[in-house]
């Protein structure tokens, strides 16, 4: 038939799949799937078919379930069955019900192809699923990756069907006379991409007739724009942004000096959860020089911060202020950022001195009444530096060290009782000093950390 002749030479113009591969199908039931599986086997591939079954739509799950069985028998083609409590792995990952069934079978069909030493994951989204990606990713205000459509081949996976349309499928099964199941979400416009299906895109077609071909092929011609688009995305990155342990710093002054400094904005701050709503408000604020200093723009998990010469973007400190941890009496205490905090008790002696590390916070044992603690500053901290005859504002401690409003954010403070005895990696207070004729001592170090304790400063 013309429609197998013409998945053929699709495979073929790009790439795919060997004459002779053998690939893993992923099998739902529905109209699609069962066309690729039909389609491939009389092509000549060898198929080995992937059922999954997510529990989310009660007997119809398990429906689908029987027909693709017994499909898969009278088609002589080894079948398995994947079982997912889909529900609870969305709750556990924080993730839509749909995004969690996409991570889940992506991830065991990879599994599957390795153990079976298969070539490729065939799936089989068409022509009309990849118009739909575009205009949701469009709505939704993607870059220009996001229009691009859906890949004929991402890594592994491969999707033949691309050249036909979802009335070209179904022909080609009317052909066949074979049957398929039809999922009853795809009825109704519960779900995002129904309400494009069902809705936008026949309007537009009410419009032009060819709307979605000419949509495809201009993913197509998208496709090919992003390849150069990137490499100048990639060639400008490395030369304007600094890479972190927990983020990154972007030169505003270089951002400021391309061509495209608002896309290029976009780009770096899009994967970390930013939105192009966002990235106007932060282009327009870098814009203002006079009043940018100290802005702040909040992702679900990060926070960027308008510095002088830099964007600051770290994670979010998720910890309330008031959060304390209760330091070891001896041993080693790490904080939910990686912070490591160690604790060592010590009996000096004539060789023993103290050590002049900022690193390093030496305490008298016998004046430590309760317990010490760890927590982040608050507004208003005050401590008396070591050396010093009144107290200081923490904030005026880390302004003076030329702290970020992040870096602030990121400290710690060694507390006993409301004493702070210790701005951590900074410096000590003269809370708790040594008078030379101390039984033990506590010897209490910060070891390591991923958040940006400052490194160079007079203290």
């Amino acid at each position: 038939m013309r429609l197998e002749k013409r998945v053929e030479s699709f495979i073929g113009q790009h790439c795919l799949l060997m004459p002779d591969a053998e690939v893993l199908v992923a099998l739902s039931g529905g109209a699609d799937s069962v066309a690729l599986l039909r389609m491939l086997l009389r092509l000549g591939y060898v198929c080995y078919a992937v059922h999954c079954n997510f529990h989310l739509r009660g007997e119809e799950s398990d429906r689908d379930e029987r027909f693709v069985t017994a499909l898969c028998q009278e088609l002589n083609v080894r079948l398995e069955v994947l079982h997912f409590d889909t529900q609870m792995y969305a709750h556990e990952q924080h993730l839509s019900v749909e995004m969690a069934a996409r991570e889940l079978r992506y991830r065991e069909f990879e599994r599957i192809r390795q153990s079976e030493n298969l070539d490729a994951i065939v799936v089989a989204h068409h022509q009309d699923d990849a118009v739909e990606t575009l205009l949701l990713n469009l709505i939704r205000g993607a870059g220009i990756n996001g229009l691009t459509g859906m890949r004929v081949k991402n890594g592994n996976v491969v999707r033949p069907l691309l050249c036909l349309t979802r009335n070209e499928v179904l022909e080609y099964l009317s052909w066949l006379e074979q049957t398929y199941v039809t999922d009853s979400t795809n009825l109704t416009d519960a779900y995002a991409r129904n309400k494009v299906r069902r809705g936008l895109l026949p309007l537009m077609q009410e419009i032009n007739p060819c709307a979605a071909e000419n949509i495809a092929q201009a993913a197509l011609h998208l496709s090919d724009a992003a390849i150069v688009y990137n490499r100048m995305v990639t060639e400008n990155y490395e030369r304007i942004v600094t890479a972190h342990a927990d983020g990154v710093d972007i030169c505003i002054a270089l951002l400021l000096g391309t061509d495209i400094p608002q896309t290029l904005l976009f780009e770096i701050l899009h994967p970390y959860g930013f939105n192009s709503r966002q990235v106007s408000d932060v282009f327009r604020t870098l814009l203002d020089e006079r009043n940018r200093v100290g802005r702040m723009f909040y992702s679900a998990e990060y926070v960027l911060l308008c510095d002088r010469t830099h964007l600051q973007l770290r994670h979010q400190v998720v910890e309330s202020s008031a959060t304390v941890y209760p330091l070891p009496n001896e041993g080693i205490l790490t904080l939910p950022d990686g912070t490591t905090i160690g604790v060592e008790r010590i009996k000096p002696d004539v060789e023993w001195s103290v050590p002049r590390n900022r690193d390093i916070c030496v305490l008298d044992a016998s004046c430590i009444s309760q317990p010490l603690i760890i927590r982040h500053p608050q507004e208003g901290d005050r401590m008396r530096p070591f050396g010093m005859k009144g107290s200081k504002l923490l904030s005026d401690l880390y302004t003076d060290a030329k702290l970020s409003r992040v870096e602030r954010m990121q400290q710690w403070v060694l507390c006993h009782g409301d004493d702070i005895v210790w701005a951590v990696g900074m410096r000590a207070s003269e809370h708790c000093r040594l008078a030379g004729d101390e039984s033990e001592v506590l010897q209490i170090s910060y070891i390591g950390s991923s958040a940006n304790i400052i490194q160079d400063s007079k203290y």
